[in-house]
Protein backbone atom coordinates (compact mmCIF):
# COMPACT_ATOMS: atom_id res chain seq x y z
CA UNK A 1 0.00 0.00 0.00
CA UNK A 2 1.41 3.37 -1.05
CA UNK A 3 2.15 5.76 1.80
CA UNK A 4 0.01 8.91 2.03
CA UNK A 5 3.08 10.88 3.13
CA UNK A 6 4.96 12.97 0.57
CA UNK A 7 8.53 11.74 0.22
CA UNK A 8 10.94 14.65 -0.34
CA UNK A 9 14.61 14.41 -1.34
CA UNK A 10 16.87 17.44 -0.81
CA UNK A 11 19.78 18.45 -3.07
CA UNK A 12 21.86 21.45 -2.00
CA UNK A 13 25.61 21.82 -1.65
CA UNK A 14 25.33 23.71 1.66
CA UNK A 15 24.87 21.38 4.67
CA UNK A 16 23.28 24.16 6.72
CA UNK A 17 20.62 24.72 4.05
CA UNK A 18 19.84 21.01 3.95
CA UNK A 19 19.61 20.89 7.74
CA UNK A 20 17.38 23.97 7.90
CA UNK A 21 15.13 22.74 5.11
CA UNK A 22 14.93 19.22 6.52
CA UNK A 23 13.91 20.53 9.93
CA UNK A 24 11.31 22.81 8.35
CA UNK A 25 9.73 20.05 6.28
CA UNK A 26 9.65 17.59 9.19
CA UNK A 27 7.24 19.96 10.94
CA UNK A 28 4.67 19.07 8.26
CA UNK A 29 2.76 15.94 9.36
CA UNK A 30 2.44 14.58 5.82
CA UNK A 31 6.05 15.16 4.70
CA UNK A 32 8.81 12.56 4.86
CA UNK A 33 12.37 13.76 4.20
CA UNK A 34 13.62 10.54 2.64
CA UNK A 35 17.17 11.57 1.72
CA UNK A 36 19.61 14.32 0.89
CA UNK A 37 22.81 14.99 -1.04
CA UNK A 38 25.19 17.85 -1.72
CA UNK A 39 26.23 16.77 -5.22
CA UNK A 40 24.41 15.71 -8.38
CA UNK A 41 25.91 12.21 -8.98
CA UNK A 42 24.96 10.65 -5.60
CA UNK A 43 21.59 12.42 -5.69
CA UNK A 44 20.77 10.96 -9.09
CA UNK A 45 21.89 7.47 -8.02
CA UNK A 46 19.77 7.57 -4.86
CA UNK A 47 16.65 8.92 -6.55
CA UNK A 48 16.94 6.52 -9.47
CA UNK A 49 17.08 3.60 -7.03
CA UNK A 50 14.19 4.89 -4.89
CA UNK A 51 12.31 7.74 -6.60
CA UNK A 52 10.87 10.24 -4.10
CA UNK A 53 7.57 12.02 -4.71
CA UNK A 54 9.29 15.41 -4.87
CA UNK A 55 12.92 16.51 -5.25
CA UNK A 56 14.01 19.96 -4.07
CA UNK A 57 17.05 20.89 -6.16
CA UNK A 58 19.46 23.83 -6.11
CA UNK A 59 20.81 24.91 -9.50
CA UNK A 60 24.33 25.64 -8.24
CA UNK A 61 26.13 22.51 -7.05
CA UNK A 62 29.83 21.94 -6.43
CA UNK A 63 29.77 18.66 -8.32
CA UNK A 64 27.50 18.53 -11.35
CA UNK A 65 24.77 20.85 -12.59
CA UNK A 66 21.34 21.28 -11.09
CA UNK A 67 19.85 21.70 -14.57
CA UNK A 68 21.48 18.51 -15.81
CA UNK A 69 20.26 16.69 -12.71
CA UNK A 70 16.70 17.84 -13.43
CA UNK A 71 16.95 16.59 -17.02
CA UNK A 72 18.35 13.24 -15.87
CA UNK A 73 15.60 12.82 -13.28
CA UNK A 74 12.92 13.41 -15.91
CA UNK A 75 14.30 10.36 -17.76
CA UNK A 76 15.46 8.09 -14.92
CA UNK A 77 12.86 8.93 -12.25
CA UNK A 78 9.90 10.29 -14.27
CA UNK A 79 7.42 10.01 -11.39
CA UNK A 80 9.47 12.42 -9.27
CA UNK A 81 8.29 16.02 -9.46
CA UNK A 82 10.86 18.75 -9.04
CA UNK A 83 11.01 22.08 -7.21
CA UNK A 84 14.02 24.34 -7.67
CA UNK A 85 15.15 26.23 -4.56
CA UNK A 86 17.85 28.63 -5.70
CA UNK A 87 19.60 31.92 -5.04
CA UNK A 88 19.29 32.73 -8.76
CA UNK A 89 16.42 35.11 -9.47
CA UNK A 90 17.06 35.83 -13.16
CA UNK A 91 14.13 35.08 -15.45
CA UNK A 92 16.46 33.20 -17.78
CA UNK A 93 17.37 30.75 -15.00
CA UNK A 94 13.72 30.24 -14.09
CA UNK A 95 12.77 29.64 -17.72
CA UNK A 96 15.58 27.11 -18.19
CA UNK A 97 14.67 25.24 -15.02
CA UNK A 98 11.03 24.91 -16.06
CA UNK A 99 12.03 23.94 -19.58
CA UNK A 100 14.36 21.27 -18.17
CA UNK A 101 11.45 19.67 -16.33
CA UNK A 102 10.96 21.42 -12.98
CA UNK A 103 7.38 22.21 -11.99
CA UNK A 104 8.21 24.71 -9.26
CA UNK A 105 10.71 27.51 -8.64
CA UNK A 106 11.33 29.23 -5.30
CA UNK A 107 14.14 31.67 -4.55
CA UNK A 108 16.01 31.53 -1.26
CA UNK A 109 14.94 35.12 -0.51
CA UNK A 110 11.24 34.23 -0.49
CA UNK A 111 9.26 33.56 2.67
CA UNK A 112 9.95 30.23 4.36
CA UNK A 113 6.43 28.95 3.82
CA UNK A 114 6.76 29.26 0.04
CA UNK A 115 8.80 26.07 -0.29
CA UNK A 116 6.14 24.11 1.61
CA UNK A 117 3.43 25.52 -0.67
CA UNK A 118 5.54 24.79 -3.75
CA UNK A 119 6.06 21.15 -2.74
CA UNK A 120 2.34 20.66 -2.25
CA UNK A 121 1.55 22.29 -5.60
CA UNK A 122 4.01 20.26 -7.66
CA UNK A 123 3.06 17.04 -5.85
CA UNK A 124 -0.47 17.70 -7.11
CA UNK A 125 0.89 18.20 -10.63
CA UNK A 126 0.54 22.00 -10.63
CA UNK A 127 3.06 24.61 -11.72
CA UNK A 128 4.33 26.86 -8.92
CA UNK A 129 6.26 30.13 -8.94
CA UNK A 130 5.73 33.56 -7.44
CA UNK A 131 3.14 35.62 -9.37
CA UNK A 132 5.73 38.22 -10.41
CA UNK A 133 7.94 35.45 -11.83
CA UNK A 134 5.08 33.99 -13.87
CA UNK A 135 4.15 37.46 -15.13
CA UNK A 136 7.76 38.15 -16.16
CA UNK A 137 7.98 34.78 -17.95
CA UNK A 138 4.78 35.55 -19.86
CA UNK A 139 6.04 39.02 -20.81
CA UNK A 140 9.41 37.60 -21.89
CA UNK A 141 7.81 35.01 -24.15
CA UNK A 142 5.35 37.49 -25.68
CA UNK A 143 8.18 39.94 -26.40
CA UNK A 144 10.40 37.33 -28.09
CA UNK A 145 10.20 37.60 -31.90
CA UNK A 146 9.26 34.32 -33.60
CA UNK A 147 12.36 32.48 -34.80
CA UNK A 148 14.67 34.96 -33.06
CA UNK A 149 18.32 33.85 -33.10
CA UNK A 150 19.99 36.78 -31.39
CA UNK A 151 23.48 35.90 -30.18
CA UNK A 152 23.03 36.70 -26.49
CA UNK A 153 23.99 34.71 -23.40
CA UNK A 154 20.36 33.65 -23.14
CA UNK A 155 20.76 31.88 -26.49
CA UNK A 156 23.46 29.60 -25.07
CA UNK A 157 22.67 26.01 -24.18
CA UNK A 158 22.14 25.18 -20.50
CA UNK A 159 25.64 23.73 -20.14
CA UNK A 160 27.24 26.61 -22.07
CA UNK A 161 25.50 29.12 -19.79
CA UNK A 162 26.67 27.15 -16.74
CA UNK A 163 30.26 27.44 -17.99
CA UNK A 164 29.75 31.12 -18.90
CA UNK A 165 28.46 31.89 -15.40
CA UNK A 166 31.49 30.23 -13.81
CA UNK A 167 33.83 32.18 -16.08
CA UNK A 168 32.13 35.37 -14.84
CA UNK A 169 32.75 34.23 -11.25
CA UNK A 170 36.48 33.96 -12.01
CA UNK A 171 36.73 30.18 -11.83
CA UNK A 172 39.72 28.58 -13.54
CA UNK A 173 39.37 26.06 -16.35
CA UNK A 174 40.49 23.28 -14.01
CA UNK A 175 37.95 24.23 -11.35
CA UNK A 176 35.11 24.42 -13.90
CA UNK A 177 36.11 20.99 -15.20
CA UNK A 178 36.14 19.52 -11.69
CA UNK A 179 32.87 21.18 -10.64
CA UNK A 180 31.00 20.00 -13.75
CA UNK A 181 32.69 16.58 -14.00
CA UNK A 182 34.14 17.44 -17.40
CA UNK A 183 37.56 17.11 -18.98
CA UNK A 184 39.66 20.25 -19.37
CA UNK A 185 39.57 19.89 -23.18
CA UNK A 186 35.78 19.66 -23.04
CA UNK A 187 35.60 22.92 -21.07
CA UNK A 188 37.91 24.53 -23.63
CA UNK A 189 35.56 23.33 -26.37
CA UNK A 190 32.69 25.05 -24.55
CA UNK A 191 34.77 28.24 -24.43
CA UNK A 192 35.21 28.06 -28.20
CA UNK A 193 31.49 27.48 -28.79
CA UNK A 194 30.53 30.38 -26.54
CA UNK A 195 33.01 32.73 -28.25
CA UNK A 196 31.68 31.72 -31.66
CA UNK A 197 28.02 32.21 -30.68
CA UNK A 198 28.64 35.58 -29.00
CA UNK A 199 31.13 36.87 -31.57
CA UNK A 200 34.04 37.13 -29.12
CA UNK A 201 37.60 37.17 -30.39
CA UNK A 202 39.52 35.60 -27.53
CA UNK A 203 39.51 34.52 -23.89
CA UNK A 204 39.90 38.11 -22.67
CA UNK A 205 36.73 39.18 -24.46
CA UNK A 206 35.00 36.07 -23.13
CA UNK A 207 35.87 37.01 -19.56
CA UNK A 208 34.81 40.64 -20.07
CA UNK A 209 31.50 39.65 -21.64
CA UNK A 210 30.80 37.15 -18.87
CA UNK A 211 31.48 39.74 -16.15
CA UNK A 212 29.27 42.35 -17.88
CA UNK A 213 26.46 39.82 -18.19
CA UNK A 214 26.74 38.81 -14.54
CA UNK A 215 26.69 42.43 -13.39
CA UNK A 216 23.60 43.10 -15.51
CA UNK A 217 21.76 40.28 -13.71
CA UNK A 218 22.13 41.94 -10.30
Amino acid sequence: MKSSRIGVYLVDDHPLVREWLGNLLRLEPDFDVCGQAGEAPPALAAMTARPPDVAVVDLSLKQGSGLELIKSLRVQAPTTRIVVLSMHEEIGDIERALRAGALGYVTKREATGQIVTAIRHVHAGKLYAAPDMLAALTERNLARPPGSTHATPESLSDRELDVFRRVAAGHSTRRIAEDLNLGIKTVQTYYARIREKLGLADSTELMQAAIRWLEAQK
